[in-house]
């Protein structure tokens, strides 16, 4: 049986052509891009290229890209650079509810080490106010952290309205973009951040390579300590392999996304509107059009989501609940949570993540199979047995 993949959130397949493009760089092309002969020189041009072909892809220069091991990093830097680096000027942030958990995990961090950190509410659709962020901004603020889309429920967030709020306010912006990038248009000074945070394999590119936009002049100390690579900004021998993947991924993904746009949005929609129709007591969370093209995220009532997300894996579909980085806890998405789900809810969501090799037959297969599943559990479930 065909196995079908729906979790492209969670990591995406590298395509071919950047397998391809990275093999010489094991190989033959493996001097040190620090090192000045002509071996290292070599790899530092692929670099510097692969440096332009992501700052191409959200209209940034090359010099404000920093390389990093992956989304996580580039969040840590971000934040943490920016709060240490802003001590004498103020000690609060401002973040959502619902980011990431590499986001709210930094965040938890410095308040340890003395920061105020406020965390804003989001409406039943996940979107934050940007009229909360005004309320929120102090004259100790020093940075606002607010995702682009939420990598759970798909919503996408009002960045550009946020920005400017933070222009106004003289504080810094970042973003995580990692479930937007190559997927829709980023464009650094539409949005008006000042990081923007990255990462190759959610967009065919390769794991543990990232990248931390830094606008010019923006304050920030360097998070790791060591060698002078990327401009003194991030010490570490580059991942010169990873890079050029990324770069040769960020390359492919511009011209080929209004169409991937407009083919998974009809896929999305088609999924959402089958799982509606087909299976009672189910609902769609994130909003139903300020939302990524490819998620779909639903709640199934009395149905638990790993119940779903097993059953389907033996049917050969392989999805998720909540989000990748917190699957092996048993605890409700705080996404969910945030939204107003109660805990039994939140444990019944599931989230379809579509992408390039996603079909119309792929659709059709998880229509003809879920309710199927849902109807054997609810059989068994205490939870319907209880509602009724």
């Amino acid at each position: 049986m065909r196995r079908i993949y729906l979790d492209y959130a969670a990591t995406t397949p590298t395509r071919p052509e950047v397998v391809k493009a990275m093999l010489g760089y094991f190989t033959d092309a493996f001097g040190n891009p620090s090192s000045l002969y002509s071996c290292g020189q070599e790899t530092k041009g692929a670099v510097e290229e692969a440096r332009g072909k992501v700052a191409a892809l959200i209209g940034a220069r090359d010099e404000e890209i920093v390389f990093t091991s992956g989304g996580t990093e580039a969040d840590n830097f971000a934040i943490k650079g920016v709060a240490f680096a802003n001590e004498s000027k103020g000690n609060h942030i401002i973040t959502s509810s619902i980011e990431h958990h590499a986001v709210i995990e930094t965040c938890k961090f410095l308040e340890g080490r003395g920061f105020i950190v406020t965390y804003l509410p989001v409406d039943k659709y996940g979107l934050v106010d940007p009229d909360d962020i005004k309320q929120a901004i102090t004259g100790k603020t020093v940075l606002i952290s607010v995702m682009h889309a939420s990598n759970e429920i798909g919503t996408i967030e009002p960045i550009a309205e946020i920005g400017k709020i933070a222009r106004e306010a003289g504080a810094y912006f970042h973003t995580d973009a990692v479930q937007t990038l190559g997927h829709i248009p980023v464009d650094v000074n539409e949005l008006g951040v000042d990081l923007l945070s990255m990462s190759a394999h959610k967009l065919y590119g390769p794991k543990g390579v990232g990248a931390l936009y830094i606008r010019k002049c923006t304050g920030l100390v360097p998070f790791m300590h060591g060698g002078e690579q990327e401009r003194r900004r991030r010490a570490s021998t580059e991942n010169v392999p990873g890079i050029v993947g990324f770069g040769t991924a960020a390359e492919l993904a511009q011209p080929e996304m209004d169409g991937e746009t407009e083919r998974l949005t009809y896929l999305r929609d088609q999924l959402i509107k089958g799982l509606m129709e087909r299976i009672d007591h189910t609902h769609l969370n994130g909003h139903p059009l300020k939302r990524l093209p490819n998620n779909v995220n639903v709640s199934v009532n009395y149905v638990e989501g790993e119940s779903m997300v097993l059953n389907l894996d033996l049917e050969s579909i392989c999805v998720s609940t909540g989000s990748a980085c917190s699957s092996s806890s048993l605890e409700p998405s705080h996404v969910l949570l945030a939204m107003g789900f109660s805990p039994e809810q939140a444990h019944g969501s599931l989230r379809f993540s579509l992408g390039k090799w996603t079909t119309e037959e792929d659709i059709s297969r998880v229509l003809e199979v879920l309710p199927r599943i849902v109807a054997k559990l609810r059989a068994m479930s205490p939870l319907l047995k209880s509602h009724r």
